[in-house]
């Protein structure tokens, strides 16, 4: 369950992120990318780019292609990296998922391209693509490439990784065979028919393996084709090196910060299909208005443009870009047509410099509601502009037609209904329950898109002359901050009421009753109705619904629950209790979620409202523990809930406090990565273990290690897992007390985890190290480093790879009896 964050909350703080990322809702052109973008009216080729997840692209040649060839270009993620890890935070899977799909938008507004995925469910490493396509529904992923295909209609399609092994990841290696076969399957027409209802069949001229040397891995070589593209563009002030660094370094919750790269750079490529280049990468396609028969007037009208481009004066080219556009409305329908119209449109709006926007004087309505709005507009040039219209979704608003002047700005407040029907802010691919592997998307025609298209839209309609240009805006949100200033984010679509509660998971050892609080928060005035639980099998509440009524929007009311289990009888079971709201007849099921960092816009989100319910046959001893946060993640708080004390240490508690008051000491996830001071601190963490305390140090990755050495005795960190989570696990020291206090741990323990096993599992442990556990995928050999365990003096020293930081979250109850046993003395 997503957590819910008070909305007051949503409307101050959490709003500054998007104010970073852009002062307007439509990105102003200064005079040089004008230019850049007048030449780009000229350029006739397409570029499609196709990987797995979110960093696998490259930047460099995507920023090259789209500013300097100026080809229209892409890159088609499979899908939104919701397996990975997050070094910023502690949101895992689908809100990952989001955070990596706007960092990926945002890398696309440096480098120039532009942004699709498929439905594919990142669900974890993948070694190899038999393993990945026993969980993607191959022919619905391929489905999807060839939709995107035949939308773009690239004329060439580049894998970043080749169809085998050298991939290193089952999910690259998937990528380029479904590439591979979507080259062939889009120009197919009996290959998804139901597609050519709206799109055409598609043959790309060629498909090509971009080559790579990174990782101790060269796959480049010199009779390759090849190009040079570290060149410097004068109109952007920097080279294809600083615009990769740049658009790359957005990957933040990866990690991916990294330098910019200047002078001569050559990427390299292997042909896969078709014809192979010889002098570029476009070879045998007609980039020129050639291409498209009758062009020959939008020819010499773009021409036109270009001769008579003032940097110092882009006003004065709007009356040739109307030639232009009225060329181009002259052609028969097709892609070329709608491509360089909408670019047109786009010039002729930046050089006569128009600004319009239509916001909202609230951060969230509830359909059905009014809501007070303001559309803006101003004409900061000499050309002449005739404000014909606005309409809002299609509704003609309360807007006299009117001159705008130059530099006068026109602000217009205009009352909002905003129609019963209109969906709440939901990612689409999260709007249906999805099974592993895959999202569920009810829309077809929304396959391909990064993000929701905007429900609430003011369209404005100028005239240039004798020509009309609609200009849509989506209505947003925007306040002014006192130390930021102008604040955007984007309008948030709510329910009446949503509901919260401070845990996602309840565990229980008995069935003494927990206080289960449940918070309602009113989205509108006047939400009245009756608040329900829905209990699995084998739990019971002191009652499971009660009436509310909350007089004003933003006030809260909190509601009581007294939740226990039938019975606990050493059985562990994991189930979801589930929130309703019944309100003027319908029923309604939503928490709230909001995820703010500085890089990327503000994310609202609704997920269903509920928690695990998890029993445990459970004991433990020992009750205060100290936790050293790493990367971010949720095992401090899924212990406080099974009854133990959790502080977080610090510089002053690690280096001047008494750690012997602690039963055990826990480092967070990649803690060893992030935590920079832990070279200092790891003498005195390694003394408390010899005093007689417990360490456990969860999982690090070899890179960039902040201390030496981890442990008492020496090991190293390898890339060795375990993806499968249903592997068999072997008991390699049945004695070990860890397997028999206070918890008796058996195989059983090991059921029910999600996504994995484990990940980077240490290697070359000294022989001062116990291995305890062996497990292995299918048909690898078997691995015995998913924990180790040293005696170092009269404390106890433990490394685990195992996943605890899904596992807990989740509510597996036997990842709960064995990190207790790892705690325990």
């Amino acid at each position: 369950m997503l957590t819910f964050r008070p909305l007051r909350w949503i409307a101050g703080l959490l709003l500054l992120a998007c104010g970073q990322l852009q002062a307007q809702t439509a990105t102003p052109l200064h005079a040089a990318e004008i230019k850049l973008q007048l030449k780009k009216l000229n350029t006739l080729g397409s570029v499609l780019y196709i990987a797995a997840h979110p960093d696998d692209e490259n930047t460099r040649l995507l920023g090259f292609l789209a500013k300097e060839s100026l080809y229209r270009t892409g890159y088609l993620s499979l899908t939104r990296g919701d397996g990975g890890q997050n070094l910023i935070g502690n949101e895992q899977a689908e809100q990952l998922g989001l955070i990596r799909t706007q960092e990926l938008l945002a890398a696309r507004r440096i480098d120039g391209a532009e942004q699709f995925f498929t439905r594919a469910n990142d669900f974890g490493f993948s070694k190899n693509p038999q393993e990945t396509f026993s969980i993607w529904n191959r022919e619905r992923i391929l489905a999807d490439v060839v939709w995107v295909i035949r939308n773009f209609q690239p004329d060439v399609i580049i894998c970043r990784f080749p169809a085998d092994s050298r991939a290193g990841h089952g999910h690259h290696t998937a990528s380029a065979m479904l590439a591979e076969e979507a080259y062939a399957a889009a120009a197919d027409p009996k290959r998804f028919p139901e597609q050519l209802q709206k799109v055409k069949p598609w043959q790309a001229k060629r498909i090509l393996w971009n080559t790579f040397n990174f990782g101790g891995n060269n796959t480049t070589s010199e009779d390759q084709f090849k190009m040079e593209v570290g060149n410097y563009s004068a109109l952007l002030g920097r080279g294809f090196g600083e615009i990769a660094a740049e658009s790359r370094s957005q990957h933040k919750s990866q990690g991916f910060g990294v330098p910019s790269s200047r002078g001569a750079s050559t990427e390299y490529f292997q042909l896969i299909k078709g014809d192979a280049p010889q002098r570029s990468l476009l070879d045998g396609v007609n980039t020129t208005w050639a291409r498209v028969p009758g062009s020959g007037a939008v020819a010499s009208a773009v021409q036109n443009a270009l001769q008579q481009y003032n940097l110092e004066d882009p006003a004065a080219t709007v009356p040739a870009l109307l030639q232009v556009r009225s060329a181009l409305l002259a052609l028969p329908d097709g892609y070329w047509k709608t491509q360089k119209l909408k670019a047109t449109e786009q010039l002729i709006l930046a050089c006569a410099g128009i600004w319009a926007e239509a916001f909202s004087n609230d951060a969230e309505v509830v359909p059905g509601q009014s809501l007070g709005s303001s559309l803006q507009i101003i004409n900061r040039s000499q050309v002449p502009v005739q404000l014909e219209q606005v309409t809002i979704n299609g509704k003609k608003a309360n807007v006299p037609s009117q001159p705008l002047a130059f530099n006068q700005f026109v602000s217009i407040k205009q009352p909002l209904e905003v129609p019963a029907g209109t969906p709440v802010s939901q990612p689409y691919w999260l709007r249906k329950p999805h099974p592993l592997g895959m999202y569920v998307i009810e829309d077809p025609m929304m396959v391909g898109h990064p993000e929701n298209i905007p429900s609430l839209t003011a369209t404005f309609a100028l005239r240039f002359g004798d020509q009309t240009i609609d200009v849509q805006r989506p209505f947003i949100y925007k306040f002014t901050d006192p130390v930021k200033g102008e604040v955007y984010r984007p309008l948030v679509i709510a329910p009446p009421v949503i509901a919260s509660l401070d845990n996602q998971v309840f565990v229980y050892t008995s069935v003494t009753p927990q206080t289960v609080p449940v918070k309602l928060r009113a989205m509108r005035d006047k939400a009245s109705g009756t608040l329900r639980l829905q209990l699995p099998a084998g739990f019971k509440a002191d009652r499971v619904s009660v009436p509310f009524s909350i007089a004003q929007k933003g006030d809260e009311q909190e509601f009581l629950f007294q939740v226990s289990p039938v019975k606990v009888n050493g059985q562990n079971l994991t189930d979801t209790m589930n929130i309703q709201m019944e309100v003027d007849g319908q029923t309604y099921a939503s928490s709230l979620t909001a995820i703010t960092y500085d890089h990327i816009p503000a994310i609202t989100i609704f997920p269903p409202a509920g928690a695990r319910l998890v029993t445990v046959d459970l004991k433990h001893n020992g009750r205060r523990l100290g936790y050293i946060p790493g990367a971010g993640d949720k095992v401090a708080e899924s212990l406080r809930q099974v009854g133990y004390q959790v502080d977080m240490l610090g510089e002053k508690e690690i280096m001047q406090g008494d750690l012997s008051a602690y039963d055990a000491i826990i480092t967070g996830v990649r803690a060893y990565n992030t935590q920079e001071r832990l070279r200092y601190w790891q003498p005195r963490l390694l003394d408390y273990v010899k005093n007689g305390g417990t360490l456990v140090i969860q999982y690090n990755t070899s890179g960039a290690l902040t201390a030496g050495q981890l442990g008492p005795f020496p090991f190293k960190l390898s890339r060795d897992r375990v993806t499968d989570e249903y592997a068999p696990v072997k008991f390699l020291l049945p004695d070990s007390r860890l397997f028999s206090h206070p918890n008796k741990i058996t195989a059983k323990d090991f059921e029910g985890w999600v996504q994995e096993r484990g990940l980077y599992f240490p290697a070359d442990a000294a022989p001062g190290y116990q291995k305890p556990l062996s497990m292995n995928d299918p048909g690898e050999q078997p691995l015995d480093g998913s924990l180790l365990m040293a005696e170092y003096g009269k404390g106890r020293y433990i490394y685990t790879g195992l996943s605890f930081f899904r596992q807990l979250p989740a509510g597996v109850p036997g990842a709960y009896r064995l990190f207790v046993n790892m705690l325990s003395k």
